[in-house]
């Protein structure tokens, strides 16, 4: 943890596992459900926004009523390893609007993106031009997801950070 982020209490973890689950509550019903009044309330949420524990404010889109997608888990393995290639990968890879996450790994492979496209088709056609632009791609395996079972848009905050 950051030594100069605002040391967060029991009521400051509830008020942002509120937010994630319900970030259109008013400060009247949040502030009911943590046990504060308004005002104490609306101060707490200023200073973790301040402080940024809270990033944004976002609608959580149902995909699937917009029209057909893809999505896409894809493992990367870059050719070299020097800090300059990995910065130059993850550059590269930020610029790409359909990566819609980008992760560092452990393990077998250096990334773990998620791509989330209109179809496989549009999928190969990212996949090959982020290759001819020579990033530093030497392989890459794709996932394709046929079904989500569950996505969960919140962490169990109070199960992670005792006060």
């Amino acid at each position: 943890m950051d030594p100069g982020l605002p040391k967060l209490d029991r009521l400051d973890l509830r008020i942002l596992a509120h937010l994630q689950k319900n970030a259109r509550v008013t400060n009247v019903e949040l502030a009911d459900a943590v046990g504060l009044s308004a005002s104490p309330c609306l101060v707490r949420v200023k200073r973790l926004e301040k402080a940024g524990y809270i990033l944004g404010y976002g609608a959580d889109i149902q995909l699937r009523k917009l029209g057909d997608t893809t999505m896409i888990f894809t493992e990367m393995t870059l050719a070299d390893h020097r800090t300059q290639d990995f910065l130059r990968f993850e550059n590269a890879i930020r610029a790409v609007d359909e990566v819609i996450e980008c992760h560092l790994v452990s393990g077998g492979y250096d990334y773990m993106l998620k791509f989330i496209t209109r179809s496989i088709q549009h999928y190969q056609e990212i996949i090959e031009e982020l290759l001819a632009r020579n990033i530093g791609i030497e392989k890459y395996f794709s996932y394709v997801v046929i079904k989500s079972v569950f996505v969960k848009r919140h962490y169990p905050l109070e199960k992670f950070f005792r006060t």
